[in-house]
């Protein structure tokens, strides 16, 4: 396959990096994650102060999850013809207005739909995040403003739950949103100040997702960013039990451990910018293949809580890579419909959430943390071995 890649007018990269629209977009993030993650932290307080069961308030995080898996292919058809800026501000508004509607919420569904408006600035940002990061920097540059960007989830990741809980429990959980939209109006002043104009092509329809699937490699590409996801997710979502019964340490130590992860999480995004601008391929090959061995080798060492401790860690450091690494291979396997692209790997994310806990629910109960390892350590190798075979990181584009 040639190197060399057509790129549109509405595509075309800067000549000159636009540092600060990068920074402004990594605030986004941040703002967006953060919200995403806070009912978690914040449940059972939102339960007892709107009178509803925990199981019902735990629907926050559905509802927004659903409603971004939807967003995210409908997003790009559904404002072709709009500047990306404004698109962008109006998701930082929906972010400020989701916060305010939760913090003042008097009942269920006022929460709910605070929660939608939530979902769509997220499906909506996550889907056009790489095409945008294309228009603010030149190409060699991509996969470090896409580290930057994603250095917002890391960061969420770190401070969401512990600061949510410790400030819900201080000063109430309507503080803790209001605190969030502050922070969204903060994000919304530096985008308003540093985001350029960026013209839409608009040549994107709903046809166009099935278009972009049909492109050489790119199917198989979305069904290994499937399984990394549901590999990750799986293990994730029932790393605490394991720690628990498993390695057999207390609520602290396990709050250490995933301080460990989120910190390592955190540098893995910040070197993944270094790592992909000189191997990309290389990079989608290595992060679950390292994540399929770390898995297994805590099926093996598990209960050694010092090694339990370390390999975790790692395995946050591989992770950080991980959504930088697919970003950065949309970015260059379909240039000229990123935007379609991005939705189609948001959706793939938000499928891989919905499977990852599931799945991994199921397996949990019959065979306990280790079994859903274990179901981790396979999926990943699965990821590895259709990276190795079928998912290209230069295409031929048509324009």
């Amino acid at each position: 396959m040639s190197d060399s890649i057509p790129w549109t007018e509405a595509t075309r990269a800067r000549e000159e990096p636009a540092w600060g629209a990068v920074v402004s977009m990594a605030l986004g993030v941040f703002g967006l994650v953060t919200a995403e993650f806070l009912p978690a932290s914040l449940l059972t307080p939102m339960a007892a102060d709107l009178g509803i069961s925990e199981g019902l308030a735990g629907q926050a995080v559905t509802v927004t999850a659903a409603i971004a898996l939807v967003t995210s292919l409908l997003i790009a058809a559904a404002t072709r013809h709009i500047d990306r800026r404004p698109v962008l501000l109006a998701f930082s508004m929906l972010l400020i207005a989701s916060n305010l509607l939760v913090a003042f919420a008097p009942n269920l569904p006022a929460l709910l739909l605070g929660r939608v408006l939530l979902g769509l600035a997220l499906g909506g940002f996550w889907t056009m995040s790489a095409a945008v990061a294309m228009r603010l920097v030149p190409e060699a540059l991509v996969p470090r403003a896409l580290s930057l960007i994603f250095s917002g989830v890391s960061a969420a990741t770190i401070l969401a739950a512990p600061v949510g809980s410790y400030l819900g429990d201080i000063f109430g959980w309507r503080i803790v949103f209001l605190i969030v939209a502050a922070l969204g109006l903060v994000t919304l002043t530096v985008q308003f100040a540093t985001l350029p104009k960026m013209v839409s092509s608009g040549l994107t329809s709903l046809r166009t997702l099935g278009n972009v699937l049909l492109r050489p490699g790119i199917a198989i590409g979305m069904v290994a960013v499937v399984l990394v996801f549901t590999g990750h997710f799986a293990f994730f979502t029932y790393l605490r039990p394991f720690l628990e019964t498993v390695t057999g340490v207390g609520i602290s130590a396990v709050s250490g451990i995933l301080l460990g992860f989120g910190v390592a999480n955190l540098l893995g995004t910040f070197l993944s910018g270094l790592l992909l601008e000189r191997n990309l391929r290389l990079t989608l090959l290595l992060m679950p293949l390292l994540m399929a061995v770390l898995a297994f080798g805590l099926v093996v060492l598990g209960s050694l809580p010092v090694a339990s401790s370390a390999m975790v860690a790692l395995w946050g450091l591989a992770f950080g890579a991980v959504p930088v690494a697919w970003s950065t291979w949309v970015t260059r396997a379909v240039p000229d419909e990123a935007e379609s692209a991005g939705g189609l790997i948001v959706a793939a994310v938000q499928l891989a959430i919905a499977i990852g806990a599931a799945v991994g629910g199921v397996i949990f109960d019959a065979r306990g943390a280790t079994g859903v390892f274990i179901a981790s350590t396979l999926v990943l190798l699965l990821a590895t071995l259709m990276v190795l075979v079928g998912v290209r990181t230069r295409l031929r584009t048509k324009i």
